[in-house]
């Protein structure tokens, strides 16, 4: 099981920080969809650059030209790109065949899927490397978590890894690591907290006990 910190309220010189704080307790270091959206793909190759021997995701959420866009992530140096569960077929297909010349990994993400057992099987069958569950700001807004849908994908999922990711704090990783899935994707319950790299340090040892 590894541990994935997102970043998405900074921008580079604080995601520099933050990641500096906590890197030996990490696997992946996430550039959230906002922070490439404030700062482009500038944000992922400053990272890369700054921090080798981290995997980096770059969150970009693709929903069309799944090639070209995987394309441009991993000359930034992205090591893994994310792309929409809800998208076409052909664009997840399109990523894939794009990762796999490149060297580079997809995660999809399933947020907003309203099938998620369907849509999780047909997805797996497209060789991605990683199928995520998310709930997002909004949903967290009104109370919802992921658990359940990992249960889903769990069940389903038979070639990808899994992930989790939306609201995951110290209190609620037990819970998740029970749930046995392959990567866990923190965010503010890391980079919120006062003491970022205790809490880092106590997540990874949870999740490494998974």
């Amino acid at each position: 099981m590894e541990l994935q910190l997102a970043l998405d309220l900074v921008n580079i010189p604080e995601a520099k920080q933050v990641v500096q704080e906590v890197e030996p307790y990490i696997d992946i270091v996430e550039i959230g969809t906002p922070v490439v959206i404030n700062e482009g793909l500038h944000a992922v190759k400053a990272i890369k650059e700054a921090f080798p021997n981290l995997k980096v995701l770059a969150d970009l959420k693709i929903m069309d030209a799944g090639g070209y866009e995987v394309m441009k992530a991993s000359e930034a140096g992205a090591d893994i790109i994310t792309v929409l569960g809800v998208s076409d077929d052909s664009t997840i297909r399109g990523a894939v065949e794009e990762a796999r010349k490149r060297n580079k990994k997809i995660m999809v993400d399933m947020i907003n899927v309203k099938d998620l057992e369907t849509r999780a099987r047909e997805i797996d069958s497209f060789g991605v490397d990683y199928i995520c569950v998310h709930s997002g700001y909004d949903h967290q807004a009104a109370g919802i978590n992921s658990f359940a849908d990992l249960a889903t994908i769990k069940r389903v999922v038979r070639n990808a890894k899994t992930a989790i990711a939306g609201g995951i704090k110290l209190d609620t990783l037990p819970q998740v690591v029970a749930a046995a899935p392959d990567l866990v994707i923190v965010g503010g319950g890391i980079t919120g907290a006062e003491d970022k790299r205790s809490v880092a340090a106590k997540m990874r040892e949870l999740v490494k006990q998974g």
